[in-house]
């Protein structure tokens, strides 16, 4: 029989590419009683454009010292963004910069790359632009920077390199190896074949659960944030595993969930493998039992965010009162804001009836935009059932409804700013009482099938 920890208040290290926070949850309730916030920033001098790792850690630190006396803290948590890993000298320090995913090899980089990845049927994982495949940053480094390379004596994925800092322990895990990372296998629930393409088996990190403590705060790092018990390290999760972990707790297949922050991340639970179609961005992630789910992707949030920032804000009655005005005057937005990845490659981004449009018809425009890409990539993966949308596009009521609407189904928006602190929280076996979800979204949109079948037309003539 299991032993639940009894513990009362879970501290999370939550690091997404735009921003960074650490929560602190509590173990009954899963609510968040204390957050600090920061952004996450890319330094743009050395070899490469890399994250500042070591204001992070400071932020981290600080973080955790701010709460070690109130409200306080049991355990601690990780969950970050993917499509990063992290390369260790002997004595535990970065052979490299970390680098930053968006960053764009030259052409002869990714053609060699490309030459070396393997298929997409043993990996489940497109070929992405930048570095959004780790397997093609540790090929960039190492070709590139073949002296910082040959100091390497481990590799990590992201979370788990924050797990080492509290705890001296090395580890990887498969929500970070299966997330298009060209490096897991998630059919036989191991390494690719590229990982011995690369040569790099050897300086893998041992894998470890998700829910595994990796061992308690180290004590230097426990006087300075102030704790004077063990505290366990628990050994983390990618975001959208994370956000999706709650759900694969208290509900059974099939039903989808869309996990919403720079990324808007698509899950099909009780979905197959068969019909991904690479091209679109459509792939296997592996969630926190070592499953593949099927899952597909566009950068939503970054686009919501360009987009809000060009036209301005606007009262979110007042969006939603303009969208039957958009939709039947064919106002409309035509991917991509941002190029490089989502169900329409290569396509531009380009407005319909926007020269007499209004900034609050756009705004509404825009929110429709991101509910028929997303039910694009939902029809991609073959989800079905109902819909959970966690993260900032719960609260974007025009979104909810149009995907509804769309997709003909039942959305459930969930309360908070993110469920990826929720789902990491989860890892240290507590079990809080269901989150109250908001009442299911069931819309009829007058003329958005025509709306939408006029949206397909314009991009495929585009």
């Amino acid at each position: 029989m299991t032993t639940i920890p009894n513990y009362r208040r879970i501290a999370v290290l939550d690091i997404g590419k735009t921003n960074a926070k650490v929560v602190v949850l509590d173990a009954q309730s899963g609510a968040e009683i204390a957050a600090i916030r920061t952004t996450n920033t890319v330094l743009k001098i050395g070899p490469y454009p890399h994250y500042d790792i070591e204001r992070l850690w400071a932020f981290v630190i600080g973080a955790l010292k701010s709460f070690a006396a109130t409200p306080g803290f049991d355990a601690i948590s990780i969950t970050t963004h993917g499509a990063s890993a992290v390369l260790l000298t002997a004595d535990g320090n970065l052979a490299l910069p970390v680098l930053d995913y968006e960053h764009v090899y030259p052409i002869d980089i990714q053609e060699a790359y490309d030459r070396l990845r393997p298929p997409f049927s043993e990996t489940f994982s497109p070929g992405l632009s930048g570095g959004l495949n780790v397997g093609a940053q540790i090929h960039y480094q190492k070709s590139q920077f073949p002296n910082d390379f040959a100091s390497v004596r481990a590799i990590l994925t992201y979370p788990q390199y924050w797990a080492f800092r509290l705890t001296g322990v090395a580890a990887n895990e498969v929500t970070s190896l299966g997330c298009h990372t060209d490096l897991w296998n998630p059919t036989t629930g191991a390494y690719s074949s590229l990982v011995d393409t690369l040569g790099i088996r050897a300086l893998m990190a041992p894998i470890r659960s998700a829910f595994d403590a990796l061992g308690p705060v180290l004590p230097r790092i426990a006087t300075e944030i102030g704790i004077n018990t063990p505290v366990p390290v628990y050994c983390g999760i990618h975001d959208s595993n994370a956000s999706l972990l709650p759900h694969l707790v208290d509900n059974e297949a099939p039903f989808a969930v869309v996990s919403t922050g720079t990324w808007v991340i698509s899950f099909a639970v009780g979905g197959d493998l068969e019909h991904l179609d690479p091209r679109r961005d459509a792939l296997a992630n592996v969630d926190a039992y070592g499953r593949a789910v099927p899952s597909s992707r566009f950068m939503g949030g970054r686009e919501f965010e360009i987009l809000a920032a060009e036209i301005g804000q606007a009262a979110p009655n007042a969006v939603g009162e303009a969208l039957e005005t958009v939709i039947s005057r064919g106002l409309m937005l035509l991917p991509n804001v941002v190029e490089g990845s989502g169900p329409f490659p290569g396509k531009k981004m380009c407005w319909i009836g926007e020269a007499s449009a209004s900034p609050v018809e756009r705004l509404a425009a825009a929110s429709l935009y991101l509910a028929l890409m997303t039910e694009a990539c939902l029809s991609l993966i073959g989800a079905k059932g109902l819909i959970f949308v966690e993260g900032p596009f719960a609260l974007n009521r025009v979104y909810l409804s149009a995907l509804s609407a769309l997709t003909g189904s039942e959305v459930v928006a969930l309360p908070g700013s993110t469920g990826t602190s929720q789902g990491a929280a989860l890892l240290t076996g507590i079990r809080p009482a269901a989150v109250t979800a908001s009442q299911p979204v069931r819309a009829e949109l007058r003329g958005l099938q025509d709306y939408r079948q006029t949206w397909h037309a314009a991009l495929a003539g585009g």
